[in-house]
C-alpha cells in the first residue's frame, strides 16, 4: 500500500509492533500484537493505545487524534511484516466494539482492490467465514496471505 503510514518498531519475533500516532491530541503510543489462539494456524490481531500503568495496550481507548486512516494503514503494514515471518497462518481481527469492527470493514472496503492482490479476505457471520463482499456487515475478519 502506498498510502502514508507511521514508522513501526518490531520485536524480534514480529508478533509485537509499536508506533507513535501524531495528531491533534499530541503523540500517542500504539501497540499491535499478533496473539496465538487455540488454533495454531490462527493469530488474533490485537491493537490499541499503550497503557503506562499495565505496560499493555488498551483496545477500548478513544484517541480521536485525527489520523485514523494513517493508523489503519500502519496496522495493515504490520500485517504484511508479520506475514514475512509467518506466511502460512491466518490472521483474525475484530473491533473491541461494533463501531470499531465497522471502521475496520470501511478500511478493508476502501483498500479492497489493493488488498485482494496479496490476501484472501473473509468475513465472519456467526460461526462461519465467507469470502469478503463489499457492503456486507461482518462480526470479524480473517485474512490469509496469498503465496507466490
Amino acid at each position: 500500500m502506498k498510502a502514508e503510514k507511521y514508522h513501526l518498531k518490531a520485536e524480534s519475533e514480529f508478533t509485537r509492533f509499536e508506533f507513535i500516532s501524531e495528531g491533534k491530541k499530541g503523540t500517542i503510543r500504539k501497540l499491535i500484537e499478533f496473539q496465538k489462539t487455540n488454533n495454531p494456524d490462527v493469530f488474533n490481531l490485537a491493537f490499541g493505545d499503550f497503557n503506562d500503568k499495565t505496560k499493555d495496550f488498551d483496545d477500548l481507548a478513544v484517541t480521536d487524534n485525527g489520523d485514523t486512516e494513517k493508523v489503519l494503514i500502519t496496522v495493515v503494514h504490520a500485517v504484511f511484516l508479520f506475514y514475512t515471518k509467518y506466511p502460512n497462518v491466518f490472521v483474525f481481527a475484530c473491533g473491541s466494539t461494533k463501531a470499531r469492527t465497522r471502521l475496520y470493514r470501511i478500511g478493508i472496503t476502501r483498500y479492497y482492490l489493493e488488498m485482494k492482490k496479496d490476501f484472501y479476505l473473509y468475513g465472519q457471520i456467526d460461526d462461519d467465514f465467507v469470502e469478503f463482499e463489499i457492503g456486507k456487515e461482518y462480526e470479524g475478519f480473517l485474512v490469509q496471505k496469498k503465496l507466490v
